[in-house]
This record gives structure tokens, sequence and C-alpha cells, in this order.
């Protein structure tokens, strides 16, 4: 038996409320949840759906949504923090190939006075990912350290985009950035720079690779590092932080962009919403609300045919806000005419079905699909005769 089926047969024991009151017989409510679940397509799947109103009392829609919810949408929610956005720079072959040059470069870290720090990173700028890495500063905060270092004795500091020039690209560097950057290395790693901490505060340089300075670098260079030690600075540091702040704008327009690919590869006529062109959905479309959704669909006459809005987030409380946003859609999508509303949703923040996930459900009659059901978007009205309106991506 599948896990819906078997769900299904224990509905009145899980939620018993839900069968008994208003004077409605439990096999009705039963019988609306089972033929929503054993459809065989999203189109009379969203046809059942939108007859729950006239079946039920209003007192036992949030409870049949919320379980509709959870037995046929948060089974396909990803969990979307499982995954990371790949970054070369981030990556463990590029750090190790630049690690490996500063190794050589400096014999092992014994080669570390300013001039000698100064001569590598003309000859490689790309070093300074390492020297940088050992200091635990990001570059934002290597850079504002480069004008502490420097503007007492007269050198211009590196901005921050020097400093992920220098790092990325090897981008040329001249004597006076190199050792401007040597200098606060240098100054950093011997305590000078920022001083003995106040109370209360410790150090980045008391983590243990640079407790005793260069001395502690070499120790940790020549024998490795325990793995205790390592999986510490990796609870201490948090997992995978630097280049999830790094990709978080690609994390930010995931769903929006497979969203795009799919209408683009089938040829469906969109417009992909954003701060230039609000005004022209205004116009175009006569959709009022605002921000516009993140999609309309048209036809081939520019008649515009559904909205769709995509939603992402990992925390429950998060999600229950962001459904009061399809709230506002549906009653957009009201006021033209009734078009097709559509969610598409990410993130296991979904899972909270009761003021979350379930009003979605019912102010899109059930047109909710995540990553996993994307493609399944396409069979529901009005996909169908959009598709190959537009030419394909050579």
């Amino acid at each position: 038996m599948n896990p819906v089926a078997a769900s299904l047969k224990i509905l009145p024991l899980i939620f018993p409320d839900i069968y008994s009151r208003s004077g409605k017989s439990v096999q009705n409510i039963q019988d609306t949840i089972t033929k929503i679940a054993e459809v065989n397509s999203w189109d009379q799947r969203i046809a059942q759906i939108r007859l729950i109103p006239q079946n039920h009392g209003t007192n036992e829609h949030p409870s049949i949504y919320a379980e509709i919810a959870r037995l046929l949408y948060v089974p396909h929610l990803a969990a979307d923090f499982a995954y990371i956005h790949e970054d070369p720079f981030y990556g463990r072959e590029y750090f190790e190939q630049v690690y490996a040059a500063t190794d050589e470069a400096t014999a092992g870290f014994t080669k570390v006075m300013e001039a000698e720090l100064t001569s590598v990173l003309v000859s490689n700028p790309r070093t300074l990912l390492v020297f940088r890495t050992i200091m635990g500063l990001t570059k934002g905060e290597f850079a504002h350290a480069t004008i502490v270092a420097g503007e007492p004795i007269g050198l211009s500091p590196l901005s921050a985009n020097k400093v992920d020039a220098m790092e990325r690209n090897g981008t040329t560097t001249t004597d006076e950035q190199a050792k401007v950057a040597a200098k606060t290395l240098c100054q950093i790693i011997d305590g000078s720079l920022f001083g003995v901490p106040p109370g209360g505060l410790a150090s980045k340089q008391a983590k243990p690779d640079t407790k005793n300075g260069w001395p502690s670098v070499r120790l940790f260079a020549s024998n490795g590092v325990p793995f205790s030690l390592f999986l510490h600075q990796r609870h201490y540091g948090g997992a995978f932080r630097q280049v999830l702040d790094a990709t978080s704008t690609k994390r930010g327009d995931l769903i929006e962009d497979a969203v795009e690919m799919l209408f683009r590869e089938n040829g469906v006529p969109y417009i992909r919403t954003g701060s230039r062109n609000q005004g022209e959905i205004a116009a175009r479309f006569e959709v009022r609300v605002a921000p516009a959704p993140d999609f309309v669909v048209f036809d081939k006459s520019g008649t515009l045919r559904a909205i769709l809005e995509c939603k992402g987030t990992n925390d429950g409380g998060t999600a229950r806000d962001k459904a009061l946003r399809f709230v506002k859609l549906r009653g957009e999508s009201n006021r033209l005419g009734g078009i097709p509303l559509i969610a598409v949703l990410g993130g296991i923040g979904w899972a909270r079905v009761n003021d979350a996930l379930g009003p979605v459900v019912r102010d899109t009659d059930g047109r909710v699909f995540t990553l996993s059901t994307l493609s399944a978007m396409l069979e529901v009205a009005p996909f169908p005769s959009l598709i190959g309106l537009e030419p394909a991506p050579s």
C-alpha cells in the first residue's frame, strides 16, 4: 500500500475533530480528501479542491486544506539546506593549488618576513588567499585592516575588490600594494595591529594555528591538523558559511531560475518580473498588485493567462508570513477574472501545513508545485495551450 493510501485509511483516527464537526459525516469529509488524493491528473485535483467550499462548512476548511497539503504536497518539498552552489573559487582544487604555491614560495612558511611576503605577493597575488585565510579575516575585514596598517606610514590601503581580484584572478599587484598587504599580515599575526582585546573578548589570532604566530602555522603545516580540531573549527566558524554567503544571490533565485528554464525550454510566453518592468506589467496586463507576481504568463495574442509566485524558506514561521502573499495574489487573480494563480515552493519551512502550506493550497486551488514536480505544471491549464508559442533557445 502506498503512503497516501495508508494515510487515507487512518485519517479519522488521526484527525477525529475534522470528521465530527458541523454535523458532517465522517464518510463525507474522508471522501473529499480521498477523491482529491486519488484523481488521475492535476486538473482533476484542482477541480476537486475547488469544490471544498461548497461541500463543507467554513470551520472545516483549514483542517481539510492542511491535510491535503500534508498528504500531497509536503512529500515533494526539497530540503535545500542540504545543497550548496558550486563556486570554483571556493573549491578544494583551487585552494590546494594556491596553497601549494604559497607553501613553496615561503619554504613551508619559514620565509615570512615583511620583505619576503611582499616579494611573494608581487610574484603571485593569489597567495593572499592563503595568508588571509590563515588570519581568519573576510575580504572586507582584511581590506579595512590595511587601512590601519598602511595609513600611518603613507601606504594606500587595499579595497575589498582589489583583495578579491588578487585572490581570484591573480590581478597584477604593485610593490606598494604588496607591501601594505605584507605589513598588515605581519602586524596581525604578531598581535600589534589591533592590540590586546578588552575583557570578555578574544583575538582572532588566538586560534590554534596562529596562537604563537608563524611558528604555530609551521607546526600545523608540517604535522597536519587533528580531526577533532578540524571539526571544532567547522563548528566554531559555521559549516560552508563563506560559500553560502558568496552564492546567496544564486540561492535566492534558485526557484525562479528553474521556472524560467522550464518556460524557455518549452516555448511558453512569459515575463519574469523585477524592479525594471513592474510598470510594464501593470500597463500591459493591468496587474495592479505590488510588487507584481514573479511571473506573468500570456498567450500569442498577449492576453494574460496565469500569474505565478515563487517562495522558498526553511523556516516555518517565515513560511507562514510568506503565505499571506498568496492571499493578496488570490484577490488579484479574482479581480482579473479568475485567472489561475500558481505557486512554486521550496524548502522544508512549507512543511508547516496548518497556517502556511494549507492556505497556499486553498488560495491556488491546489496549483502548488515544487522543484521535483515542476515539469507537471505544464500539464495544468493554461499551459498545454501555451507550449511551443515561443521559439525554444538554440
